[in-house]
C-alpha cells in the first residue's frame, strides 16, 4: 500500500481515529498470520525491531517504538497517566511506505494492541501446549480475556473444554457473546475457584492489575502452559516453571521487573518466540514440563496489524487527510 493506492499524499497524513477502526473487519487467522509473518521476518533480521525506550514519571510512564516489517516502518508512543484522578491511557502508531518513503497513517493504536497480543498468545499456546491439551482456562474478563478464546481456538481447534475466572458479570457476558459470535457451537464454563487451575492444560492470564486471582505453583498441573499477559498469577509460577520461554527477552527485561526474583533477579528465558516458530529453538521438550511464557509484545507486531487496518479503512474512505507538512 502506498500513498498512490489512497494513503497520504507527500505533505499530508491519514489520521484514523479508534472509530474509524473499531469495525474495520478482520478475523483472528488474518491477524495470527500477520503476527507470525513479522515474528519469522525478526528471526531473519533482528535489527528491525530495536528495544523500547521508556520514561516513568512518578506513577505515569510511557514507551517510545521503532519496527520495521514486510516493507513498511512504524512509530508507537504508549503514554499511560496515572494522576490524582481518572487513568488516563493514549497509544498512536505512525505507519510510512518502506519503498516510497511515504506517510500511510496516523492511528490510534488501541485496536491494534488488542488483536495482536491475542495472536501472540494463541502462537504461544500453539508452539508450546502439551499435544493432548484439552481444556484452557482464561483468568480475567477485561478486553485481552474477551479476545482470547476466538484467537485460541483458531491456533488450536482441538480444544475441547473452555473455562473462565471472572467476577465481573459484564466481563463474564462480554467473553461468552465474543465466544458465540465467533463460534456459536461452543461455550465458556465459568469457574470461580483458581484452585480449579489444576485442571487446565493451558492457563491464560489476562487479568487487570486489581484482580483478586493470585495462581500459585501448586495449581498449575503437570505438562501445562501458563502465559502471561497481565496478571492474575504469582511470580512463584515463573520461579518454579521447568522452562521459561518469552516473545523477546529484551522487553521482558523491561516490563517484566515485577517477576523478578528478590535473590537472583529476573531469569533469562530459555528460548523466544521467533526462534520456536523458525524451528531453531524447540519449544516443549517433554510433555510432562511446567512451562511458563511471557507475553510482552514487540512493535513489529503492531505494524504488520496496523498495515492491514489501515488498508482496509483508507480503501472505505475512512478517516482524514491533515496536512501536516505543507
Amino acid at each position: 500500500m502506498s500513498a498512490q493506492d489512497g494513503g497520504a499524499k507527500a505533505t499530508s497524513v491519514r489520521a484514523l481515529s479508534r472509530s474509524d477502526l473499531a469495525d474495520v473487519a478482520i478475523t483472528p487467522g488474518e491477524v495470527i498470520a500477520a503476527v507470525e509473518g513479522a515474528y519469522l521476518a525478526h528471526a531473519a533480521d533482528p535489527s528491525g525491531n530495536p528495544r523500547k525506550l521508556n520514561i516513568t514519571a512518578g506513577p505515569s510512564i510511557s514507551y517510545a517504538m521503532l519496527g520495521q516489517t514486510d516493507g513498511f516502518v512504524g512509530f508507537k508512543t504508549s503514554y499511560t497517566h496515572n494522576g490524582t484522578g481518572e487513568k488516563r491511557y493514549y497509544t498512536t502508531l505512525s505507519l510510512y511506505d518502506e519503498q516510497t518513503g511515504l506517510p500511510i497513517a496516523l492511528m490510534d493504536c488501541a485496536r491494534i494492541g488488542g488483536l495482536r497480543t491475542p495472536a501472540v498468545s494463541a502462537l504461544l499456546a500453539r508452539e508450546l501446549a502439551a499435544p493432548e491439551a484439552k481444556t484452557a482456562l482464561v483468568v480475567g474478563t477485561g478486553a485481552q480475556g474477551r479476545a482470547a478464546l476466538p484467537f485460541l481456538l483458531t491456533a488450536l481447534p482441538g480444544l475441547e473444554r473452555l473455562a473462565l475466572l471472572g467476577t465481573h458479570p459484564e466481563g463474564i457476558e462480554a467473553v461468552q457473546a465474543t465466544l458465540r459470535q465467533h463460534d456459536p457451537d461452543r461455550s465458556v464454563e465459568l469457574v470461580r475457584d483458581q484452585e480449579q487451575a489444576g485442571e487446565a492444560d493451558i492457563v491464560l492470564a489476562v487479568a487487570g492489575p486489581r484482580t483478586t486471582a493470585r495462581i500459585r505453583p501448586e495449581h498449575i498441573r503437570e505438562g501445562a502452559l501458563t502465559i502471561l499477559v497481565g496478571y492474575g498469577v504469582e511470580p512463584h509460577v515463573l520461579w518454579s516453571a521447568d522452562r521459561l520461554v518469552a516473545t523477546n527477552a529484551e522487553q521482558m527485561a523491561l516490563t517484566g521487573q515485577d517477576f523478578a526474583h528478590p535473590e537472583t533477579g529476573l531469569r533469562r528465558p530459555d528460548a523466544e518466540l521467533p526462534d520456536l516458530l523458525t524451528g531453531r529453538a524447540p519449544g516443549r521438550t517433554d510433555p510432562r514440563q511446567r512451562i511458563f511464557a511471557y507475553n510482552s509484545g514487540m512493535v513489529i507486531t503492531d505494524v504488520a496489524v496496523g498495515a492491514i487496518l489501515a488498508r482496509a479503512a483508507i480503501a472505505q474512505g475512512r478517516g482524514k487527510e491533515v496536512e501536516l507538512w505543507s
